[in-house]
Formats: C-alpha cells, structure tokens, sequence
C-alpha cells in the first residue's frame, strides 16, 4: 500500500503546485494583465488549465485507489477528491492523508501486503 500512498503523494503535490500557479497567473491576468478586458489571453495560459483537467483526472485516480484500498469512508474519499480543486488544499489534505495512512499501516500484521485490507489484518494483541 505504500506504492498507492507515494503515487497519491506525487499527484497531490503535482496537482496543487500546478494549480496554484495557474491560480496566480488568472489573479494578475484579469487584474493586471487585462484579460477580462477583451485583451488576448496566451495559447499557453489555455493550454496549462488542460493539462490541469487532465492532471486532476490522474490525481482523481491515485486518490481513489488509495481510499478503496484503505477501506476509507466515501465522506472522506470525496473531501480528498474536492481537494485537488481548492488552490492549497490538496497540500493540507496530502499531509492529513499521509499521517493517516502511515498510522493505519502500523496497526497492520503485513504492512508490505499490496492487497490486503487493513480491516482484515488487524495485529493479534497479545
């Protein structure tokens, strides 16, 4: 499960630094820049927010692969999938899923187990 976790790393980052950045840019092209005022907005201003889409799509992904494999609640799933919309917060929500998963994963007999639920491998207390 740790390969879920470092794919959904990588992607939160990937996505919220992406988004961020194009956040900024549309800040001061609408503001300084002039675009809301008929002004011609780059091909590559257009270009980077599908790449964003497409971004977002893979981040969608890696999140819920991690979820299901961690037998997370939908409410949970959903508030990190709405995340990778919100400028910042898929930092917020990778560093609380992070800490999350790593402390499911102590509780586990076999945390290298690829497939195995963590409801399912709950340690023997002795």
């Amino acid at each position: 499960m740790t390969g879920a976790l470092l794919r959904y790393r990588v992607m939160a980052w990937v996505t919220g630094v992406f988004l961020l950045i194009l956040t900024i840019w549309a800040i001061a092209g609408y503001t300084v820049l002039g675009y809301g005022d008929g002004g011609q907005k780059p091909a590559l201003y257009s270009l980077m927010w599908t790449g964003h889409g497409w971004l977002y799509f893979i981040y969608l992904i890696t999140a819920v692969d991690l979820t299901f494999r961690m037998r997370w609640s939908p409410i949970a799933t959903i508030l990190i999938l709405l995340a990778g919309t919100i400028p910042l917060a898929s930092f917020f929500a990778e560093h609380w899923v992070t800490k999350k998963v790593r402390s499911q994963l102590a509780t586990l007999a076999d945390p290298t187990a690829a497939t195995a639920s963590p409801v399912d491998q709950i340690k023997p207390s002795t």
